[in-house]
């Protein structure tokens, strides 16, 4: 799913004038597919994906170890998925102006799908 980031980079350029942050939180949980440090992680997104979002220490997203934050989002209840553990790499979630949760993609959801740009359009929009 590593290509997500070029998707994710034509978001954040294309909204992020207009409110739009686009933030990626590396996370090595699953299969160890992120084990380099904070600086290697972003340079390979820069190098291969053109990535200028902001890219944020390296964190546990799931169990006892997992950052603050993500316990948060993950327990909402939202659509299309529900409250709970993150599944993988490029789990997606939206969050409003004020930073509540109001969707959550599965990883395999595109950055640039349909439901997801008019969910981002629409709060844009407000």
């Amino acid at each position: 799913m590593t290509p997500q980031y070029l998707q994710l980079q034509g978001l954040h350029k294309k909204y992020n004038a207009k409110g739009l942050s686009v933030v990626g939180f590396p996370c090595n949980q699953f299969g160890k597919q992120e084990p380099g440090t904070e600086a290697q992680i972003k340079e390979f997104c820069t190098s291969n994906y053109q990535v200028e979002f902001d890219l944020y220490s390296k964190v546990d997203v799931n169990g006892d170890t997992a950052h603050p934050f993500y316990k948060h989002i993950t327990s909402q209840e939202t659509k299309p998925k529900g409250a709970g553990k993150v599944s993988w790499n490029f789990e997606k979630f939206l969050l409003d102006r004020e930073g509540n949760v109001i969707a959550r993609f599965e990883p395999r959801t595109k950055p640039d799908a349909p439901e997801l740009i008019k969910l981002i359009e629409a709060h844009l929009a407000k």
